[in-house]
């Protein structure tokens, strides 16, 4: 997981973004992107899915701004939400 998330995080570096996940949001990804029969390799599909384009989205419409520090957490319904 880790490797994927630096990935995501060198590409926010490019715009001089940073983010952490939350335990739980960890969890929720290691969960999704964990499958008995192929191990950890849906995992960036997951990370790319539900945390790399809804954060791209968000970037296009302008929700965040140049050197903002984001957290991604889960929200009641199990969503991943991103904050600034």
């Amino acid at each position: 997981m880790e490797i994927q998330l630096g990935l995501l995080r060198q590409r926010l570096s490019e715009r001089k973004l940073t983010f952490e996940l939350t335990a739980k949001a960890r969890e929720q990804i290691a969960n999704e992107g964990y499958d008995p029969v192929y191990g950890a390799r849906p995992l960036k599909r997951v990370i790319q899915q539900r945390l790399q384009n809804p954060l791209a989205l968000k970037l296009l419409q302008g929700d965040f701004k140049e050197g903002q520090h984001l957290l991604v957490d889960v929200d009641a319904s199990g969503e991943l939400k991103i904050h600034s």
